[in-house]
């Protein structure tokens, strides 16, 4: 137990870390709290990626799912953290689509074509630090959401 709980706060970790890397070069900033929503966002989707019901569905369809699941936290978390704390960490109130200024859909339409990256990144992550099964490959994951595999 302690050695899993070990594990999935590492994954959790590695996981926001790279996430605020990456938001740090899309928007020049981050917050530490993106540690934790994008950790566990990634940590989330990588968890369902060990079940055969998840990984068996075709690459489309493990997006859709994956990115239920991004837009369900961002939502919580910045209805907290943005609205309720007034944190003010991101506001798409003025971007199309949005729902009360916490998410939206171009973004939505970011996460789901993350969400390959994402599976790709637990399982990578993983096989390197706990010797689970070696990845099929970012690429192919890539190809297998393009032609509906």
């Amino acid at each position: 137990m302690k050695n899993k709980l070990y594990k999935d706060l590492l994954l959790i970790f590695i996981m926001g870390a790279l996430y605020m890397v990456l938001e740090g070069i899309w928007r020049g900033w981050t917050h530490i709290s993106i540690l934790v929503v994008g950790g566990l966002s990634a940590f989330f989707i990588g968890k369902l990626n060990e079940h055969p019901k998840f990984y068996d569905r075709k690459m489309w369809q493990q997006c859709v799912i994956g990115t239920a699941i991004v837009l369900i936290l961002e939502f919580v978390s910045g209805m907290v953290l943005n609205v309720w704390l007034k944190l003010n960490i991101w506001d798409y109130s003025n971007t199309w689509g949005n729902l009360y200024g916490q998410i939206c859909i171009p973004f939505a339409i970011l996460w789901f074509m993350l969400v390959p990256f994402a599976i790709y990144a637990d399982d990578y992550l993983r096989y390197k630090l706990f010797h689970e099964k070696k990845p099929e490959g970012l690429i192919k994951n890539y190809r297998d959401l393009f032609t509906g595999n």
